[in-house]
C-alpha cells in the first residue's frame, strides 16, 4: 500500500492566559509568526465545537522547522483541569533541544515555572528536566553533552 504523504504543522495547546505563555516561550527564543482571533461555522465545524472562539498566536522554533499553536478560548469558557502527570495518557509534553540546560531553566524561573524534581543525566548523551510551564503545560527541556 502506497504511503500518503505527511508532515507535522504544528503542536495545538490551549491555555489559561495567553500572553503569559507566549511570554514564556519568546523567552526561550521562539518567534510569534501570527495571531488571529478565530471564530465562526468554520471553526465549529473544523474543532468540533459550537460557539467556538479563540485568540490564536502562532510561534516558531529558531531553526524554523517547530510550531506552537497557542489557544485562549474566549467562548466556551476553557475547562481547567488538574496540571498533566508525566504518565498520564493523552497529549504529553512539548520536548525542546536547549543548548544550555542551566540557561533554560534560569529563563523558566523568571515565569514561575520550575522541574518537576531536577535535572538528571541520561548516559553520556544527555541533560534533561521537565518543567511545569504556564498553564500547567509539561516542557522538556534537552541538552546534548556531545555535539
Amino acid at each position: 500500500m502506497p504511503r500518503m504523504p505527511i508532515k507535522l504543522e504544528n503542536v495545538g495547546i490551549a491555555v489559561r492566559d495567553l500572553e503569559a505563555t507566549i511570554a514564556f516561550f519568546t523567552d526561550l527564543g521562539l518567534t510569534v509568526v501570527g495571531r488571529d482571533t478565530v471564530s465562526g461555522e468554520w471553526t465549529d465545524t473544523a474543532v468540533g465545537l459550537d460557539g467556538n472562539h479563540a485568540n490564536i498566536a502562532m510561534l516558531q522554533t529558531p531553526d524554523g522547522h517547530g510550531l506552537l499553536e497557542l489557544f485562549e478560548y474566549i467562548h466556551p469558557d476553557a475547562i481547567e483541569t488538574d496540571p498533566t502527570l508525566p504518565n498520564e495518557i493523552g497529549m504529553h509534553r512539548v520536548a525542546f533541544s536547549v543548548d544550555d540546560i542551566d540557561a533554560a531553566l534560569a529563563i523558566a524561573a523568571k515565569h514561575g515555572c520550575f522541574p518537576l524534581r531536577g535535572v538528571a543525566q541520561y548516559e553520556d548523551a544527555y541533560k534533561l528536566t521537565y518543567v511545569r510551564g504556564p498553564s500547567g503545560i509539561l516542557v522538556m527541556f534537552a541538552e546534548a553533552l556531545s555535539r
